[in-house]
């Protein structure tokens, strides 16, 4: 187990290190298409040339070889008839003595062999080679000495065994291929064809009797066409390689010239536009892309002029609202101060009006702000703040709601100062956003404010334990006049702008507002900011989801039972502890590199599990990502998030 932990890493490097130098290639290879059709075209034309010179070679051998073995079986048939027939050629030779007649037919049959096997071989001037072996043994017979061959050729080791076998064994002409050694040393061997039949000498013992031919020609003509075919292979192989980069040129040239135009028309340069030559396929695609370009265009246009006349519109409106709403003010201020003089009913209105007037001086504050933030004029003035002064404001301003819905607002990790460069003003409006709607939403449950600071962020979460956020809702929260439920009254006079506009000052500050919330068990926002101003945010030092979600416990709760048998971890009960424990506090924590910290992935909504008597209402604390928007997703990504986070990645 040890020994298989310890080869992991070391497997991982081995393969980080091998992929680190064909990362260029393979990156070359994934983003170039010329060069891959070109290197296919070229993989396949090498298949189909070696494939067909395979064949080819193959045929030509075959054509040759035939051709020599029947050239070789004529010739080698007309010497054995030459042979046989010097053999039962009648004798000469005769005298009255026995004896002396059989010791000249002796010598006469050694002469004869000899001068035979000459004679033989001077017909094929360098064509073939002539052996004769004694039959059985590899000798001539009784009084003869030994094998017989022309030139330096070795008999025993020209013929080949199993050939000699053959002739010994059955009547007729066999053949093989074999080699033809020499006995001459540093002479190499050449291949050859061995054709061999059973004959008789003049005394009429057997002998065997072998033509060898040898195929240095036909050797030489089959190199001659394996290198003509390499050439022309090579050849056709270039050659076509050069046409698919020529023709894919043709086509990936408009292609990656229309890439880079839209990557500049993506980059605002609304008036680039593709050159177009000739009336081909390519011509009609790059006319049709710079139609599509000044339609385009033309439309952006558009809506930027009514863009920005609507943002004109809505600054227009609302400083012209200031003035009649000035006026109102002071006439609703006259009737407020004198309602104790009206009737019950009329004094009621008096102090609706005043409600409502407030409202209103709220609404147009908050639109003149979202019009600053569409315009691009709102500036940051950011200066070195602690954050935990920025939150005893917040808090002390919520007080009076807090003890209406008779919460807590509890503040951990606040030992240790939280110094970031931010603008107050901001800071504590987004804060004083989160913590209002955590209290309003929170069913009289209390509401917990984390601090944490680690490597170049600094965090504040706020954490309520009311209804939640049903799944979905999350993608519309951060809408400007948005409502979870639309028949909910808005008991703190909101505007339906908070929200919105605490995302645009976070991300105005380089910054990530994130929420994360379930059905019935609370939501929890969690507002990061760069620690210094223009410093990149790669993490953040609070968990989005908090320790004592459903699904945090539920999984403790598991691994409980894993760690310590059936019933060692009961699980937790659905009621809430309202104060999650003082260890929860990551203040401390390292940065580690947050997915969920992403733009545009900041909303994390958790599915609710059933649960008898479960609440589903949504509450007005939500989330957004960085870029404004929320996207929600169910209880396993914010799990695989959470454990994205808190494992130190």
């Amino acid at each position: 187990m040890t020994d298989g932990a310890a080869g992991g890493p070391v497997l991982r490097l081995f393969v980080r290190l091998v992929r680190r130098p064909l990362l260029p290639a393979v990156r070359l290879w994934r983003r170039n298409l010329q060069l891959r059709v070109v290197a296919g075209t070229l993989l396949m034309s090498l298949a189909v040339v070696l494939s067909l010179g395979f064949v080819v070679i193959a045929q030509v051998s075959k054509g040759l070889l035939d051709a020599k073995e029947e050239a070789a079986q004529s010739q080698a048939a007309g010497g054995f008839a030459v042979a046989q027939e010097k053999a039962n050629a009648p004798s000469t030779t005769d005298g009255p003595d026995p004896t002396a007649v059989d010791t000249k037919v002796g010598r006469d049959a050694s002469t004869w062999m000899s001068s035979l096997v000459k004679q033989l071989a001077s017909g094929g001037q360098t064509a073939f080679e002539v052996v004769a072996l004694g039959a059985g043994t590899g000798e001539l017979g009784p009084g003869v000495r030994g094998a017989r061959a022309s030139g330096d050729v070795d008999p025993t080791a020209s013929v080949p065994l199993s050939l000699r076998k053959a002739v010994n064994h059955a009547t007729g002409t066999f053949l093989t291929f074999s080699s033809i050694r020499y006995s001459t040393p540093g002479t190499e061997s050449e291949a050859a064809l061995v054709i061999g039949k059973r004959l008789t000498d003049i005394n009429g013992e057997p002998y065997d009797l072998y033509y060898l031919f040898p195929l240095t020609q036909e050797q030489e003509s089959l190199n001659l066409v394996k290198t003509t075919i390499a050439t022309a292979g090579l050849f056709v192989v270039v050659l076509l390689g050069a046409i698919a980069w020529f023709v894919v040129r043709q086509v990936v040239t408009p292609v990656r010239m229309a890439a880079g135009i839209a990557e500049r028309l993506s980059a605002g340069r609304l008036q680039e536009r593709m050159k177009v030559t000739g009336e081909d396929d390519i011509a009609r695609l790059g006319e049709a892309f710079n139609k599509m370009a000044q339609n385009l265009s033309h439309k952006i246009q558009q809506l930027e002029e009514l863009s920005r006349m609507q943002r004109r519109f809505v600054s227009d409106v609302s400083h012209e609202l200031r003035t009649p709403l000035t006026t109102v003010r002071m006439a609703a201020d006259v009737i407020h101060d004198a309602r104790v003089d009206f009737d019950p009913v009329t004094a009621r209105a008096a102090e609706l009006l005043a409600g409502q007037l407030d409202r209103f001086e709220s609404l147009l504050a908050d639109l003149l702000e979202i019009s600053r933030f569409d315009a691009g004029a709102a500036a940051l003035e950011a200066e070195p703040i602690d954050l935990r002064d920025v939150v005893r404001r917040v808090i002390d301003a919520a007080e009076p709601l807090s003890e209406r819905k008779g919460s807590r607002v509890r503040v951990l990790g606040d030992s240790q100062p939280v110094i970031a460069e931010a603008d107050a003003r901001r800071v504590e409006r987004v804060l004083r956003n989160l913590v209002v709607n955590a209290v309003e939403h929170g069913e009289g449950r209390d509401v917990v404010v984390r601090l944490a600071s680690a490597g170049g962020a600094v965090a504040v979460a706020v954490r309520d334990y009311g209804v939640g956020l049903k799944p979905g809702e999350a993608t519309r929260v951060f809408n400007r006049f948005w409502r979870a439920d639309p028949a909910r009254a808005r008991t703190t006079g909101g505007t339906g702008l908070g929200l919105s506009i605490a995302v645009e000052d976070a991300r105005l500050h380089g910054g990530w507002l994130q929420a994360w919330g379930e059905p019935g068990g609370g939501s929890q926002f969690r507002l990061t900011l760069p620690r210094t101003a223009d410093e990149p945010l790669r993490g953040s030092p609070i968990p989005l989801e908090p320790e004592d979600s459903r699904g945090n416990r539920a999984r403790a709760a598991a691994e409980g039972r894993l760690a310590g048998g059936a019933g060692a971890a009961k699980p937790a009960p659905a009621d809430r502890s309202p104060i999650p424990p003082r260890s929860a506090v990551a203040g401390a924590m390292p940065v580690p590199a947050d997915p969920t910290a992403l733009p545009g992935s900041g909303a994390r909504v958790v599915s609710r599990s059933p649960e008898p008597g479960g609440s589903a209402g949504a509450g007005g604390a939500a989330g957004a990502g960085g870029a404004g928007g929320v996207a929600g997703t169910d209880a396993g990504a914010v799990d695989h998030a959470q454990e994205d986070v808190t494992g130190g990645r």
